[in-house]
């Protein structure tokens, strides 16, 4: 999927119950300002409903933002979601509030990235367009 020429495209999700999403937002400016494409979802979706707008936007990559304590099992679906859907090839990264000890199995699950809280939006705009296609146009 998303192996095209333009601009990265980017789904930003708040997958799950959390509903606090200004740092979801605060990303997805971030991106948008450095020239990729952003599709918010907005809050309280599900991992199908993640991975069905990546598909239908033709995302290169998802960025997850989870406060609510439940990123191993969302990670973990979407995921599983993305290889059943034969499209592995959209990179997953995410952010949170998420405990040290979680990022090595989250990575060894999938996960390209993680960001902690205090990570920059430099530093994630650099790491996605370092690590995610590269653009053509933007």
């Amino acid at each position: 999927m998303g192996v095209g020429a333009g601009p990265i495209r980017v789904v930003v999700a708040k997958p799950g119950l959390d509903g606090h999403d200004r740092g979801a937002k605060v990303i997805a400016r971030a991106l948008r300002d450095a020239g990729m494409e952003v599709i918010y979802t907005g809050l309280h979706q599900t991992p199908e409903q993640v991975v069905d707008t990546a598909l239908q936007e033709d995302a290169d990559a998802i960025g997850l933002s989870i406060l609510s304590g439940a990123h191993m099992t969302l990670f973990a679906r979407v995921i599983e979601l993305l290889k059943e859907r034969d499209a592995a090839d959209i990179q997953v990264f995410g952010g949170g509030i998420i405990p040290e000890e979680d990022i090595a199995p989250l990575k060894e699950m999938g996960v390209a990235e993680i960001f902690t809280p205090g990570a920059t939006t430099t530093a994630i705009v650099e790491w996605v367009r370092e690590n995610v296609r590269q653009t053509t146009g933007a």
